[in-house]
């Protein structure tokens, strides 16, 4: 079965994620466990977290050119909602 694809993303609180996917599922995504990665360190200032963006697509969320998590990542590890 493909990976859905993101519609969109908004920003819960200052590290969660609610991602809406093509299918009309929608997952919660905590990004707590990746802030250890220096990659992912500026999304510990909430105001840049609260940036993001859906890529051209919707395989991927964004803040910029270095920053993002694919659709996978989102769909496997994202909580469902009920």
């Amino acid at each position: 079965m493909p990976i859905p694809r993101v519609l969109s993303v908004i920003p819960i609180g200052d590290h969660t994620l609610l991602v809406e996917f093509n299918n009309r599922e929608k997952r919660k995504y905590d990004i707590t466990r990746l802030l250890d990665k220096d990659m992912f360190a500026p999304l510990k200032n909430p105001a840049f977290f609260k940036s993001v963006q859906v890529e051209k697509g919707g395989y991927a969320v964004y803040w910029n050119s270095e920053i993002d998590i694919s659709e996978y990542e989102l769909w496997r590890h994202g909580q469902p909602l009920s």
